[in-house]
């Protein structure tokens, strides 16, 4: 059945666009309903009910003067209204229960991760149809709960689709007229082509302006390599098209192919410069005008409790929203009670500079400059001193904060930032009012059965098969667990490795350990992940960056310790670790077929089965004890792994509803070893 079918059986009266004066977060000037409509077929949701799937248009007018929009980069050059405001659109998508009574009282507002909707299936365990404007429920989880939970659009130059959900940005004017500048654009190629997208993965480019005689084009073997300048004559702005090469200001072309596995860098000139961090403004003000009950807005009850949400991408945003101190909107109240950015790691991003790219992460910018920790920390480079959270401390609107993160994270280099002392010499405890957990041997994403060597990444793929540890019910305990403590219930306490109890340690000590395992490829230990100091030019305070940036001196990249089997220690384990049938790692290498074998592959972890026998492991040289040395048959596995569950619920760590379902991960682990 068709949406509009369902919309045609089930519906309410649009509420008409609200005026400035009628919604009382101001910033919000219009709220247009496009549709409504009865979600999962009518299904009931426990004591939650039925939901409601809501979409919708917001159109904000800001104020470029006010104190709490002042570190928005170029905002003060974008139009404006008759009111002297700047408008900008959004789209908006909430889940919320038919009979607001029946839910919890908590919004879960998401930022999208490049414009896919994507909380639902994280937390109610549903990988959907990737690409699907379709919102499957999953097991329900979120709903049973009684949250209401909404995706706000907010990056500015994802792709138009049905699907996707992003935001209509401002753009900025110097004198009437549109802002030049320089850009840079990474592309890390996986198989072998002559064109190149002027884009971090499919998104809207930058496009090249003028003559461009200062360009130029670099290529680096590995992520912190020197860089090599391409001949000029080499490369031009142009695409191939069957067989024929057509200028393009949107695409590079390179006449002798741009080879898997290497970096490369365009540095151009480009005209046009969004205000990208009007998204930042966006999840403030969606957040502040879905709280307040009234009747203009789509959830009229408003909410007792907002959360934020982001994974990866928007969870580096989460922390970039909370270093600018942007939780207060215009009329000066706190915003989120509770932020959770999940896999996040040390790192900001793309989020508010000249020409930023919301989807870039690894190219060297202005979403690795310090400070990492929420506390103050001393640059051991600049001299400077600051926290992640010292704005919001001078405004008093510090949230309750989770930081869950995975152990790819660590070993990409910017983990242990979080709560390592940027000099590498002593643990940093977190500010009173954060929570930083580590889920110990997973990988960025959940892990699944069958294992599979592909990523999502740009069609890359591992040379081992995919960590298959699920982490999803540890990252359900956490969202209750910053619920309850927003309520006044005080969560378990900070998971993670330490340098104090020596579960934090340099990458190479668990190499070492990894080495023994049979057939098992190491990376370059030389070429090993790191975050450097950087300078972004003198303008950089202004947001616009000289590129590419001067590179110095590395930041401390600790990693968690493992056991003889090469398991995590440190953080929380799951029964795949704890009661284990392999090694589970948080990294994993460049399949030789894509270029650079030696180098690690991002965000992908790798699990390695012990052998099913005795006699399989001294045929392999395996080191480690096998399935039938360790266990006596499947029924004693899962009543271990069932032990290792409870301690994790005694903990505070894992629900008690979750019990089971960690069980059977672990189980199905075990079947599949005994098969190998």
């Amino acid at each position: 059945m068709s949406r509009r079918h369902v919309e045609a059986r089930y519906h309410r009266p649009h509420p008409r666009p609200a005026s400035a004066e009628e919604v009382s977060a101001m910033s919000v000037v219009a709220i247009d309903v496009t549709q409504r409509e009865r979600y999962a077929d009518g299904v009931e949701f426990g004591e939650s009910g039925a939901y409601e799937r809501i979409d919708v248009t917001l159109t904000f007018a800001v104020d470029p003067g006010h104190e709490a929009n002042e570190s928005i980069v170029d905002l003060e050059l974008a139009p404006r209204d008759a009111d002297g405001r700047v408008r900008f659109t959004a789209d908006l998508t909430v889940l919320a229960p038919v009979d607001p009574a029946r839910g919890n009282g908590g919004l879960l507002l998401e930022l999208p991760n490049r414009g896919r909707r994507r909380v639902v299936a994280m937390f109610n365990r549903d990988a959907g149809v990737p690409g699907s404007v379709d919102i499957p429920p999953g097991d329900g989880f979120l709903f049973r709960h009684g949250f209401t939970v909404a995706s706000i659009g907010w990056q500015w130059d994802v792709p138009s689709s049905d699907a996707l959900i992003g935001l209509q940005a401002p753009e900025a004017a110097i004198d009437g007229g549109p802002v030049r500048g320089q850009v840079i654009v990474e592309m890390r190629p996986n198989v072998f082509e002559t064109t190149r997208l002027l884009a971090n993965r499919i998104h809207r480019p930058y496009a090249a302006v003028g003559d461009q005689t200062d360009a130029v084009l670099l290529v680096r073997d590995y992520e912190d390599g020197p860089d090599t300048v391409i001949e000029r004559s080499q490369w031009r702005f142009a695409r191939e098209v069957d067989g024929r090469i057509e200028p393009s200001d949107q695409h590079v072309y390179l006449q002798t192919g741009f080879v898997p596995g290497k970096i490369y860098n365009a540095v151009y000139t480009t005209e046009g410069a969004p205000v990208v961090g009007a998204g930042l403004l966006a999840l403030r003000d969606a957040a502040a005008v879905l709280r307040e009950a009234a009747p203009e807005n789509p959830c009229a009850d408003g909410f007792e409790r907002t959360y934020a949400y982001g994974i990866s991408q928007t969870g580096r945003m989460l922390r970039h929203f909370m270093y600018l101190g942007l939780n207060v909107d215009e009329s000066g109240r706190q915003v989120f009670d509770g932020i959770l950015p999940h896999v996040a790691g040390g790192r900001r991003g793309e989020f508010n500079h000249r020409f930023a790219q919301p989807s870039a992460q690894s190219v060297p910018g202005f979403g690795h400059l310090f400070p990492f920790a929420d506390v103050p920390t001393a640059d051991p480079f600049s001299g400077e001193r600051a926290g992640l959270l010292d704005r919001l401390r001078e405004r008093d609107a510090v949230p309750k904060v989770v930081y869950t993160n995975t152990s790819a994270e660590y070993w990409r280099g910017d983990g242990s930032l979080v709560h390592v002392d940027p000099a590498g010499s002593h643990d940093v405890e977190p500010d009173s009012n954060v929570r930083i957990y580590h889920f110990a041997g997973t990988q960025h994403v959940p892990g699944s059965l069958p294992q599979r060597r592909e990523s999502a990444n740009e069609g890359a793929s591992g040379r081992y098969g995919s960590n298959t540890v699920d982490y999803a019910p540890l990252l359900r305990a956490a969202l209750i667990n910053l619920d309850r403590w927003v309520r006044g219930i005080e969560p378990p306490p900070a998971r993670h490795p330490r340098i104090d109890d020596e579960t934090a340690v340099d990458q190479r000590a668990v190499l070492r350990t990894v080495a023994a395992l049979p057939e098992q490829a190491l990376p370059d230990p030389d070429r090993l992940w790191v975050i450097r100091a950087i300078d972004l030019g003198p303008q950089a305070a202004a947001g616009i960056g000289r590129y590419p940036v001067d590179e110095g001196e590395s930041y401390p990249a600790y990693v968690s310790a493992v056991d003889a089997d090469g398991n995590e220690v440190g953080g929380i384990a799951l029964p795949d670790i704890t009661v284990p049938v392999a090694t589970h790692l948080g990294w994993n290498l460049r399949d030789p077929a894509t270029g650079a074998p030696e180098q690690l592959m991002s965000m992908q972890g790798s699990t390695r089965y012990f052998a099913a026998t005795r006699e399989d492991r001294q045929a392999a040289g395996d080191p480690r004890a096998s399935i039938e040395e360790r266990y006596t048959d499947r029924d004693d596995y899962v009543d271990r792994a069932r032990t290792a569950a409870l301690d994790l619920v005694a903990g505070g760590y894992l629900l008690e509803e979750d019990i089971e379902l960690a069980v059977s991960n672990a189980a199905a682990n075990y079947d599949e070893a005994s098969r190998e």
